[in-house]
């Protein structure tokens, strides 16, 4: 018996991924959206739980932390120069007087919004450009992969020490810019392929016969059966973003005078590691907890999205 056009589309339509059989289960007898099931995923693992409370806690003391005390991060206490912490300066002084803890904490405000913001224009601009190329092919395709492989052989790092001083003097929003444009290739590639082999689905062909537009399908049935990918590779953005930001800062090429970041902050402090670690090693252990956090919230996503994880089943 033939079937209309509408329940070819039914039909060949799928959801976005299947659940297990636990997760159906446990759903029995009662209705459960897909964010439901995700959300009861990602709260059994129990490490990317701990990571996402240290990270909300990170973000609580970057944004409400400088309340606690009443140095400004540039003020300075010239009789207090390098001393150790107390109950005036919570993590002591640098060697020009400035209260490290308040500093630190500015520094990390500025590297978390370049993160967040930067990780998500980067893993946008894959998303775009790969299911572009992947579900037009011919034109779009080969120059979205000529653009791909342009930017690919450029060297990134010498045209961003380059500009950035130039650029991010004036704003820091041009280091956001030009993280995220060196930043998107080898995830839009990856979505390219991902797009090329969802193109030949029987759903997106049911919806083609339809007529359905074409940014819809994309929209609708390409980037959702992506999304596992994208919210991973949005997560391991934010922490290597905010590393190359620190590395860029730290060599000088990053967040410009008299704005402050923690690049900026471990530069100033780097000499006097050794011999005054509590100048230090309150921005490092920062920046690496929070990169730490960030990547085991990633993989517990990953595992959380993906019903075809073992460590996502009760």
């Amino acid at each position: 018996m033939s079937m209309s056009p509408q329940e070819i589309f039914e039909v060949a339509s799928p959801a976005v991924a299947e659940p297990d059989a636990t997760d159906q289960r446990v759903a029995a007898g009662q209705p459960i959206t897909r964010g439901r099931l995700i959300l009861r995923r990602f709260l059994r693992q129990k490490s990317g739980l701990a990571a996402l409370v240290v990270l909300v806690l990170i973000f609580l003391l970057a944004y409400l932390g400088p309340y606690l005390t009443q140095w400004k991060f540039d003020e300075f206490d010239q009789a207090t120069i390098l001393s150790g912490p107390d109950g005036s300066h919570f993590m002591g002084v640098d060697e020009v007087g400035r209260d490290v803890y308040a500093r630190t904490l500015k520094g990390l405000q500025k590297s978390l919004v370049i993160g967040l913001v930067a990780a998500l224009v980067t893993t946008t601009i894959a998303a775009l450009a790969g299911s572009l190329a992947g579900y037009f092919g011919k034109f779009v395709d080969t120059g979205v992969v000529w653009v791909i492989d342009l930017l690919l052989v450029l060297p990134g790092f010498l045209i961003l020490a380059i500009l950035s001083p130039v650029l991010a003097g004036k704003t820091w929003l041009w280091l956001v810019v030009l993280l995220s444009l060196f930043g998107w290739m080898v995830t839009g590639r990856v979505v390219r392929g991902m797009a090329m082999s969802l193109r030949e689905r029987d759903y997106v062909h049911a919806a083609k016969f339809m007529g359905v537009p074409s940014m819809t399908i994309i929209k609708r049935h390409l980037l959702p059966n992506m999304a596992s990918l994208l919210i991973v590779d949005v997560t391991i953005n934010v922490g290597g973003i905010i590393l190359a930001e620190t590395g860029l800062s730290f060599f000088g090429f990053g967040v410009q005078p008299p704005d402050v970041s923690l690049g900026t902050v471990l530069s100033d402090a780097q000499p006097l590691a050794t011999t005054y670690p509590h100048v230090f090693m309150f921005g490092a252990g920062l920046l690496v907890l929070t990169v730490l956090c960030v990547s085991v919230i990633g993989d517990a996503l990953r595992d959380a999205i993906d019903p075809s994880s073992g460590s996502s089943r009760l």
